[in-house]
């Protein structure tokens, strides 16, 4: 009998070992490891460098303006989609941010941004404002085991699921002049795919065109009040305010952002309807309660009245 016992549980262990050589049950280290480069793999990326955290980053560009430290204040346009290919978010209009570089890991932050690894990607791997790079960060250093936002496993519009490594591009702006020169291909860029042939571009750095001329004679100055219907947009079709009704409404000329209060001093007249495209250093630039930071605006007004 108790060589049978033996005999049994001897078998038990052996048949217990067994099934675990055959199990895979990696660590979390191990497991995005996997991931990343079956997804890398799967989708024929190639040039990626692995850095000792277990990020995955190429160099597009690597700028040649001032080094970063966490306290630099950085201007960053990026694209961002879960390797599971379910949460994705390439609109570079609306993926903005302007803050410390030490600040991007904030939970406060958007869905895609408050991110540690692309936090630590940015200062260990690209170092330089200007500078352009693809990384693929780790879940770990994501939103880890919970994800983030909200929706469910199949309706991600607004979830990143549990245990998703993040694909992104990353673009980080240089000095105002870096983001002036940026804002001017965007604009080219849209005025080409919109077929936008009437725009022109004043000496200021804004776009116009004057879509029906003004009857008024009374000149648009710096203390002049105008009454105006009108709407704001970004460039991809959001409206950011707006006020259309027949009667208009009243501004004093300084109250209207830089752009168009050019633009109106130098176009506009009673009857006027224009179009601008304003870069951000010429709209709300860095602040704004309503659009993402350094923001292009695209801006329609009629001019029903003007007193001197």
């Amino acid at each position: 009998m108790k060589q049978t016992t033996f005999t049994f549980l001897l078998f038990a262990v052996i048949a217990l070992v067994s099934c675990r050589k055959d199990r895979y049950d990696p660590t979390i280290n191990q497991y995005d490891e996997d991931q990343i480069k079956a997804y890398i793999s799967a989708n024929g990326i190639s040039g990626m460098t692995r850095d000792t955290s277990g990020i995955y980053y190429k160099i597009i560009n690597p700028g040649r303006d001032t080094a970063l430290k966490y306290s630099s204040n950085i201007s960053m346009v990026f694209t961002v989609q879960s390797i599971d290919g379910k949460y994705v978010s390439t609109d570079t209009i609306a993926n903005h941010y302007d803050g410390f570089l030490g600040h991007v890991s904030s939970t406060t932050y958007p869905l895609g941004l408050a991110v540690t690894g692309l936090q630590e990607a940015i200062y260990n791997n690209l170092k330089h404002a200007g500078g352009i790079m693809r990384v693929i960060v780790p879940s770990r250093l994501a939103y880890g085991v919970s994800g983030a936002g909200v929706g469910s496993s199949t309706v991600t519009t607004g979830r990143i699921n549990g245990n998703q490594c993040l694909d992104y591009y990353v673009h980080i702006i240089g000095d105002q002049a870096a983001q002036n020169a940026y804002d001017q291909l965007v604009i080219k860029n849209y005025i080409t795919t919109n077929g936008l042939t009437g725009m022109k571009q004043d000496p200021d750095g804004y776009w116009y065109s004057i879509d029906e001329p003004g009857t008024g004679t009374v000149p648009i100055t710096n203390n002049s009040s105008v009454v105006v219907t009108y709407t704001t947009w970004l460039l991809n079709g959001t409206i950011a305010s707006q006020f259309n009704d027949a009667g208009g409404t009243g501004f004093d000329i300084p109250d209207l952002i830089p752009g168009v209060q050019s633009g109106l001093k130098k176009y506009g007249t009673a009857g006027s309807l224009m179009t601008f495209l304003i870069p951000s250093s010429l709209a709300y630039g860095k602040l704004s309660s309503s659009i993402p930071p350094n923001s292009i605006v695209k801006y329609g007004v009629r001019v029903i009245g003007v007193s001197p």
